[in-house]
């Protein structure tokens, strides 16, 4: 019985040694987790010939001072270059900005390069060209061709369509030799149709 009593008391003093300090769970770090990254933006496709109209308010000054309304149609083609965008358009608007001494700016024609940069559904762009106008001044039929600068942007809609906003600015200095200018500030927005 002795030596029951010698295993049992040393048994208990070696188990009491293993479970003084209890369990203790083992610690493990928390994943971290990969960091999100936004998705790249995908740039519309402005690759290729469109059609379109346009409509705006105009404000010549100089020979004519008034203001009014234009319309038109224009054509155009873009070329696509991934991070930037190449093009040439021709708009023809008539326009509704008379006088009340019988002189009026009648219609305008721009032919225009265009250069502009994407991101995602917009291209914003800016356009040098020139501009023939046309006006009647106290009863005479007045033209010339001025240049022209333009800003722009163009919101793609669906892959075809697009709308858009632009304002332009033709200087028009000494305009049909008669001296004086005939300077016609236009805003105007767009719709047009990509093939």
């Amino acid at each position: 019985m002795k030596r029951i009593l010698m295993a049992a008391s040393a048994l208990a003093l070696v188990g009491g040694t293993a479970f003084a300090g209890g369990y203790t769970a083992p610690v493990t770090e928390a994943p971290v987790p990969a960091p999100v990254l936004p998705a790249p933006v995908v740039n519309a496709n402005w690759d290729g010939a469109y059609v379109g109209a346009q409509v705006g308010y105009g404000n010549p000054n100089g020979l004519l001072e008034t203001d009014g309304a234009f319309g038109g149609l224009n054509i155009g083609y873009m070329k696509d270059y991934g991070s930037w965008v190449l093009g040439g358009e021709v708009a023809s608007s008539a326009a509704n900005m008379e006088t009340d001494h019988n002189s009026k700016v009648k219609n305008f024609t721009d032919v225009k390069l265009l250069a502009g940069i994407p991101s995602g559904q917009w291209l914003t762009y800016g356009a040098l060209g020139v501009s023939y106008v046309k006006a009647d001044f106290n009863g005479d039929s007045i033209s010339d061709t001025v240049p022209v600068a333009a800003v722009g942007v163009k919101y793609k809609v669906t892959d075809n369509w697009a709308v858009g906003a632009e304002a332009a600015y033709r200087k028009g200095h000494n305009f049909d030799d008669r001296n004086d200018s005939l300077n016609l500030t236009t805003v105007g927005a767009n719709v047009t149709y990509q093939f």
